[in-house]
């Protein structure tokens, strides 16, 4: 047995070391040979794991998932579909079918598929014209709720219903919040609304579809004759959002539950008797950014509130019902980690499941938690969380790690201004020589919530990544973990609002100074660069400290004041900063970068692609083009037809080169 192999089978707590032997550097051909796992599902009798595994499709230039199973027990995984891209893998409550959404052919709409474990191959259930977003199993296993988007005047069309218009319609806005990426343009077509689906006959009936409404979140009842679902009305983009109850048949008058301010995404799930209501709840308007998000039930009869967890003071991931009834499992973001906890329903007390690990996703049925999980050296994988333990379940990426090198990952923390401690990592490259100083390059997370962790993500957007690419060719890597980031608590994270740029920096700035101190860092080589708020923290970064001899800005902004209305974050502006008219002092203060460009001397590179509504690249034009007035050393790479994250694996192989190119021009002569 491959040695990597025998390590990932031995352990027990999800630290998994590779190889020590010398291997080779990470390349961007790597690539290719990526699996990222994503999607897990338990069967509801726990004896199988669902999930999906991508792969980055060379030649026709794009990533393909497919449907994975594996035993609980252990024993090799089964790839169920081949050739196809598949998403939302799901078992029917029955636990006989294991559903999907695919297209086949590939430019058709994508349909509900349905693939019986007892054998056989695969069928669509559903003929719809409309994008299927989500879905829902109804607990008789016999009918299907669908979330579509589209006008409900649009009723689904069957493979023989008319064609929809070709020529091209003017568009008109009428909501607040009117762009969002990836979806485009928010109008009344672009609302998603819930239809009942009979698995059987595929017949299709809309669920009280409110053309003024957006339905989305179904969730049903243990016993099927309740569904729970979110209504959203826009409400002039205040984050507000209606919990609604209704009897899953069609004409049937939903009854509002409650209101919530729920900015991100809401998550509902019913009690096993189905008495109470799980749901998220939120905090002040002016915090939405920053861990906003906490764990609360509701009296399905009378709509009474109560709040979970109140002391744990982290942002929650991946919250699930136990199958008892008698405890919430969720995932908490604390100090670069992600770690398995719950909490119990009666006493309000939060276990903690397995210390020191990344769980990116949790899913429970059957009794039993399966886990995606990763740490510093291996890319997440799924584990059956057992006894306080992790016990692996698939190796799919092991073989092409077990070829390399990767650099060494060590928490570090320092004292920042006004003597605030920041944490984060450091990550050596192979061969670290002690007294030595290296080429550094402060590689900074996006969000700004979130925070950079232990882990190995593999997807596009993955830093975790990008630090270990850097360091595998020769570069020391910075991680910080900033003010305005998750993982610290609440007050961590809230110092930056309306604040932007400031503490931030600072507490950057503080980590470059701490590794120049340990005789680590070369202060005459210093690079800087992230993606999203790591890239507008670039910008901060450049217009602030002239240390850095090279930067790259992936999806940023430096003049705010152009964002507004431009990006899709206009509800955070006026509930945190007020609008720019209200208050131009500070609208200009937090666009010190492109109002101060002409202090600026790193040569930068700026990059995004052109259908980004998160941080649209006319934030990176208008810094490239003040730096070529300037005459300061700058590229800007388009990206066409992406958006905020890329996904086309050339795009992907050509960024990261980039990337190393960059700081090579820069910081290696």
């Amino acid at each position: 047995m491959n040695r990597i192999i025998r390590i990932l089978m031995a352990c027990a707590a999800c630290t998994l070391p590779l190889a020590a032997e010398a291997g080779r550097a990470l390349e961007a051909a790597d690539w290719y040979r990526f699996r990222p796992v994503s999607d897990v599902q338990v069967a509801p009798d726990g004896a199988a794991v669902a999930y999906l595994v991508t792969r980055y499709d060379r030649e026709a230039d794009e990533s393909r998932a497919s449907l994975w199973l594996v035993p609980w027990s252990g024993g090799e995984p089964v790839e169920l579909t081949h050739g196809d891209n598949v998403s939302d893998p799901r078992f029917s409550p029955d636990g006989r079918y294991l559903s999907f959404l695919a297209s086949r052919p590939a430019d058709a709409p994508a349909q509900l598929w349905v693939l019986d474990r007892r054998g056989g191959e695969a069928r669509a259930v559903s003929r719809v014209t409309q994008e299927i977003t989500a879905y829902t199993w109804a607990p008789d296993a016999r009918h299907v709720v669908l979330e579509m988007r589209g006008t409900v005047a649009e009723a689904p069309k069957g493979e023989d219903g008319a064609k929809a218009d070709k020529a091209p319609h003017p568009i008109v806005i009428d909501d607040f919040h009117f762009k969002q990426d990836k979806i485009g343009y928010l109008t009344p077509a672009t609302r998603t609304h819930l239809y009942l689906l009979d698995v059987g006959s595929g017949d299709v009936a809309a669920l009280n579809a409110d053309p003024e409404r957006e339905d989305s979140g179904a969730v049903f009842s243990r016993d099927g004759h309740t569904l729970a679902f979110v209504g959203n009305r826009d409400a002039q983009g205040l984050g507000h959002d209606d919990i609604y109850l209704v009897e899953p048949r069609a004409g049937a008058t939903p009854r509002k539950l409650l209101t919530t301010f729920s900015p991100n995404h809401q998550t509902l799930q019913f009690t096993p008797d189905g008495a109470q209501l799980m749901f998220l709840e939120g905090d002040a308007p002016k915090f939405n950014a920053y861990i906003t998000d906490a764990l609360a039930m509701a009296d399905v009869k009378t709509g009474t509130v109560r709040r979970l967890a109140r002391t744990l003071d982290r942002a929650i991931v991946s919250p699930r019902i136990a199958s008892d009834g008698r405890a919430i499992v969720f995932a908490v973001e604390d100090d670069g980690y992600q770690y398995p906890a719950q909490v119990d329903l009666g006493s309000g007390a939060v276990t903690t499941l397995v210390p020191r690990t990344v769980a990116l996703e949790l899913a429970h049925a059957g009794g039993h938690t399966a886990v995606l999980a990763s740490d510093d050296r291996t890319p997440p994988e799924v584990y059956a969380l057992e006894g306080g333990h992790l016990r692996p379940l698939t190796s799919h990426n092991a073989a092409l790690f077990g070829e390399l090198t990767l650099g060494s990952v060590e928490d570090i923390r320092f004292k920042s201004a006004g003597g605030t401690e920041v944490h984060g990592q450091i990550v050596k490259p192979p061969g670290y020589v002690a007294g030595h100083r290296y080429p550094t390059i402060l590689w900074i997370h996006g969000g700004p919530n979130g925070q950079d962790d232990h882990s190995l993500e593999l997807w596009g957007y993955g830093p975790p990544l990008e630090r270990q690419y850097f360091a595998t060719h020769g570069y020391v890597v910075l991680a910080i973990n900033y003010r305005g980031g998750t993982g610290r608590g609440a007050a961590y994270a809230r110092a930056i609002a309306a604040d932007w740029g400031h503490h931030e920096v600072e507490d950057l700035r503080a980590g470059v100074d701490w590794a120049i101190s340990q005789g680590i860092a070369d202060p005459e080589r210093l690079g800087v660069g992230g993606w999203s708020y790591g890239g507008i923290l670039t910008d901060y970064s450049i217009a602030s400290d002239p240390r850095f001899k090279a930067a790259i800005s992936g999806a940023g902004s430096a003049n705010q004041t152009a964002m507004y209305g431009v990006d899709e974050y206009v509800f955070q502006y006026n509930a945190e900063l007020g609008p720019p008219w209200k208050d131009t002092a500070l609208w200009q203060k937090v666009s010190y970068p492109f109002f101060h460009a002409d202090s600026i001397r790193t040569p930068t590179l700026f990059m995004g692609g052109d259908k980004d509504f998160n941080v649209p690249l006319v934030g990176g034009e208008q810094m490239y083009q003040a730096l070529r007035t300037l005459g300061v050393p700058t590229e800007l790479v388009i990206y066409p037809g992406e958006y905020h994250v890329l996904t086309r694996p050339s795009f992907l192989i050509d960024r990261i080169q980039r990337y190393l190119g960059w700081m090579d021009r820069y910081l290696k002569q």
